[in-house]
């Protein structure tokens, strides 16, 4: 079994390496906060990480279960109704719909 200052050393070397990789990209952005991409990308990345998960969820479910798909786009379309109603708060909108896709999945 290794010695305690040997896992002490290793201990500190992962930390330090740890902490590192998470400090690093927040020291950067702070440089490149005003340049027009990040700004894109802050606007547009979620956007996109949404859709693809959307899809992927939706592809997955119909392949398993196809009769699921007016309950799919229902709970899309729940889903878009109020991420713009109620001023674009992600996780509620997406909360509120999956909820109504489970809900009439199960109920009916």
């Amino acid at each position: 079994m290794p010695s305690t200052p040997y896992l002490l050393a290793v201990l500190a070397i992962v930390f330090g390496i740890t902490l590192a990789l998470r400090a690093v990209p927040f020291a950067v952005l702070r440089t490149l906060r005003g340049s027009a991409v990040v700004q894109r990308l802050a606007l547009w990345m979620p956007v996109g990480i949404l859709g693809i998960l959307a899809v992927t969820s939706l592809r997955s479910t119909l392949t398993t279960a196809p009769g699921t798909l007016p309950y799919a786009l229902l709970g899309v379309a729940v889903t878009a109704a109020v991420h713009l109603a109620f001023g674009r708060r992600t996780i509620l909108s997406v909360g509120i719909g999956t909820a109504v896709f489970v809900v009439l999945v199960n109920a009916v």
